[in-house]
C-alpha cells in the first residue's frame, strides 16, 4: 500500500477546513486515528467495557484479556524482555515523572549530577529540575553542535562519574535531530549512570529495542502513534523497577493492606494505582497492530523522504530559516523572516494546512536558537509529496499577504 491509501484509513482526514482539503502536517503534536483502532474502541464500550483484575465474570475476564494482551504488544513492539518491564501511564510526561519521582528523589543527593541537553521537551526538563532542587543535585547539560546535534565527545566531557542520571530525547520534536542513544547510553552506563529516554518522537516512527539501545528507562505516548490520547507506556529494566517505590497508592496496586502498614503488588501492577487506562490500552494495542501491518520501516522511508521534499521546496523561497540539521526526522521546523509563526499559521489554516506554531514545550531551545517561536510542520505515514506542495504554496500565500503588509 502507499501513502494515498494508508490516508483513507483515517476518517478525519476526509473533510474540508476552510472550505479547503485538510492537510494535516501536526503529526509531532498528535497523530489522527485510523478506523482500526476507532473500531477497537467502539467494540470495548459496546462489547465488553468492564474493570479489569476484579471480577470473575466472562465481561471482566475479556477485559483483562484486552488489557493484558496490549501489555504484551507493547513489551514486543520495543523489545523487552518481559511484561513485568511495561508499566502503562498517562503518557511520555507522566512516565518520566515516575522515574524522576521514584528513582531520582531515592538515589540522588548533593554532589550527585543530572545531565540533560538544551533540546528536550520541558516534560524532561522541569521533573529533573524538581529533583535537583530537592536532592541537591546539579543539572548539567550537554552542548548542542551549531546543526543541533549532539557531538559524542561532548557527552564524554559533560558525564562524569558523578552523574547519576543521563536523561535524552531519542528524537527532537523541534529541530527532528535523531541522537546516538545507544552510544549515550554507553557513556552514561560506563559512569555508572541510568539512561533515561524520551521516545515521544522515535516509537511512532522507527522501530525501537530497548535491549539493544541498553536504556534503562524508555518512555513514550500513544496518542502520537496512532493509538488514543491519556495513555503511554514506561518501560524500565526489572532489576530497577522492583527497587523503586510507587508514586501513585490506592486500590490495585496494592497486595495486603493493614491499618498501619501495606504492602504492594509485584511488578508492573504496583505502578498502576486505581482503575486502569483499559480503553486506551486496549487503544493502542489496535494501534501497535495497525503500525507492524504497514511496517516502521515503510514509515521512516516515507517520512524521511517527505522531510527531505519539503526542506528542498522551502530553500526555493526567499526569507525563510530552516532549524535543524539536514539528516533529520520527519518534521521541518522554520520561520519565515519578519513574520510571527503565529501569523503563519493562521495563514496556512485558513487553507486547510494545519501545521504547529510557537516554543513547541521547548523553551530553552528557542533560547538556544535565538528565536521566541518557530512553525513546524510534521509528517507521518498518511502524509503525500501532494501535501507538501500545498503547504509550500499555502507559504507562498503568507509571503505575499504579508509582503504586502509590511
Amino acid at each position: 500500500m502507499s501513502a494515498k491509501e494508508w490516508r483513507k484509513l483515517f476518517p478525519i482526514l476526509d473533510q474540508e477546513v476552510n472550505g479547503k482539503p485538510l492537510v494535516y502536517l501536526d503529526s509531532a503534536a498528535t497523530s489522527q486515528k485510523p478506523i482500526q483502532v476507532i473500531e477497537a474502541l467502539d467494540k470495548y464500550y459496546k462489547e465488553y467495557n468492564s474493570n479489569v483484575h476484579r471480577g470473575v465474570h466472562t465481561l471482566g475476564t475479556r477485559a483483562t484479556d484486552g488489557y493484558e494482551g496490549a501489555r504484551e504488544k507493547v513489551r514486543r513492539f520495543i523489545g523487552a524482555k518481559s511484561t513485568q518491564e511495561i508499566i502503562f501511564t498517562r503518557g511520555t510526561t507522566t512516565a518520566i515523572n515516575t522515574v524522576a519521582r521514584s528513582y531520582g528523589m531515592a538515589n540522588l543527593s548533593e554532589g550527585d549530577e543530572i545531565v540533560i541537553t538544551p533540546m528536550e521537551h520541558h516534560s524532561n526538563i522541569i521533573p529533573w529540575q524538581q529533583v535537583a532542587k530537592v536532592t541537591g543535585a546539579t543539572l548539567k547539560y550537554i552542548p548542542l553542535q551549531p546543526d543541533g546535534t549532539i557531538d559524542l565527545q561532548d557527552v564524554e566531557k559533560t558525564v562524569t562519574e558523578h552523574t547519576k542520571i543521563v536523561s535524552v530525547m531519542q528524537v527532537s520534536n523541534v529541530l527532528g535531530t535523531i541522537n546516538p542513544i545507544k552510544e549515550i547510553a554507553a557513556i552514561a552506563h560506563k559512569n555508572g549512570a541510568v539512561m533515561v529516554v524520551d521516545g515521544a518522537q522515535s516509537a511512532p516512527h522507527m522501530k525501537v529495542d530497548v535491549q539493544d539501545l541498553d536504556c534503562d528507562f524508555f518512555a513514550f505516548s500513544a496518542h502520537k502513534m496512532c493509538g488514543p490520547t491519556g495513555i503511554g507506556v514506561l518501560y524500565g529494566k526489572k532489576a530497577l523497577l522492583n527497587k523503586m517505590e510507587p508514586v501513585e497508592f490506592g486500590g490495585e496496586m496494592i497486595d495486603l493492606v493493614g491499618l498501619q502498614e501495606s504492602t504492594w503488588k509485584e511488578l508492573p501492577w504496583k505502578f498502576e494505582g486505581g482503575t486502569p487506562i483499559i480503553a486506551g490500552a486496549i487503544g493502542l494495542g489496535a494501534a501497535i497492530d495497525f503500525l507492524e501491518d504497514i511496517g516502521l520501516d515503510n514509515i521512516l522511508k516515507l517520512e524521511h523522504e517527505l522531510a527531505d521534499y519539503a526542506m528542498e521546496r522551502l530553500s526555493e523561497l526567499d526569507g525563510v530559516t530552516i532549524f535543524g540539521p539536514k539528516h533529520r526526522a520527519g518534521l521541518v521546523t522554520f520561520n519565515l523572516d519578519d513574520v510571527h509563526p503565529h501569523d503563519v499559521a493562521t495563514v496556512l489554516d485558513s487553507e486547510g494546512i494545519a501545521v504547529r506554531a510557537g516554543h513547541h514545550c521547548a523553551q530553552p531551545l528557542m533560547k538556544w536558537l535565538e528565536v521566541t517561536a518557530t512553525a513546524r510542520a510534521s509528517f507521518y505515514l498518511y502524509n503525500t509529496e501532494d501535501d507538501v506542495d500545498a503547504f509550500i504554496k499555502g507559504l507562498t500565500t503568507a509571503k505575499e499577504y504579508f509582503g504586502h503588509v509590511f
